[in-house]
């Protein structure tokens, strides 16, 4: 492990994809990991990879569609685990359903998930990165965060959400040592294809892994401090699926 500088991560929706990915790239590169997810076994699982690899990592199950929640519970996750250096804003879901036919409560859900929860999380964060004067804010979005896809649009309203966050974010810390980033991928091969709330028939075969992404987020998060990819387009070999 890298000793010469102790850094701590907090990742959201680190139980699975890019965000158990992140995780065990950040633990191999000797960055302690708290871990927040809705599965206590799953997360449990990772938190103990990470461990095994000699940094410290604990899992803190935590639902972040509980939005009044948020704020509160990360800010404790912080002072428990450690002063917070890296967040990364990654847990989400993903929505199919036109504009027309989709449910004010359906839109309200992915709206919470894909957004507030990161608005929340940062505020639960941020303080204590504005007392160090220092830190790195990684927000996963999408590339259907700077392009519509139709059928997709309550999950575009939130990616586009985020990016807005995000440059706003970035332009307001800036004088206070923080670097904010949004990572874009296309399409990568994650559980959130076999979920109830998306249909669609895609090769996931020629997708980005997540272990791609959490390379890129990864490096990202390494640069120097006077060095900051406010925004990061990864994107397949094969082009938007």
């Amino acid at each position: 492990m890298n000793s010469t500088k102790q850094r701590h991560a907090l990742i959201t929706g680190a139980s699975s994809g890019i965000g158990k990915a992140v995780a065990l790239a950040f633990a191999e590169a000797g960055i302690h990991v708290a871990l927040v997810s809705r599965s206590k076994d799953k997360l449990e699982a990772v938190a103990q990879k990470a461990t095994s690899l000699g940094v410290k990592a604990q899992a803190y199950p935590l639902d972040l569609g509980e939005i009044d929640q948020v704020k509160p519970k990360i800010s404790a996750i912080a002072s428990d685990f450690g002063a917070i250096d890296i967040l990364v804003n990654n847990a989400g879901m993903g929505y199919t359903g036109t504009v027309m036919d989709t449910p004010l409560s359906d839109w309200q859900r992915v709206i919470d998930l894909n957004l507030t929860s990161a608005f929340q999380c940062i505020q639960g964060i941020l303080p204590m990165m504005r007392a160090r004067g220092s830190g790195t804010i990684i927000n996963v979005s999408s590339i259907a965060g700077i392009q519509v896809f139709p059928g997709w649009g309550a999950y575009c309203v939130s990616k586009f959400g985020l990016m807005a966050l995000s440059k706003t974010l970035a332009a307001e810390e800036r004088a206070n040592g923080i670097r904010v980033t949004a990572i874009c991928p296309g399409s990568v091969n994650t559980p959130m294809w076999d979920t109830d709330t998306v249909n669609a028939d895609f090769d996931r075969a020629a997708m980005l892994t997540p272990e791609i992404v959490a390379q890129s987020i990864l490096q990202t998060a390494l640069l120097p401090e006077k060095a900051v990819i406010e925004e990061l387009t990864l994107m397949p070999s094969a082009g938007t699926l």
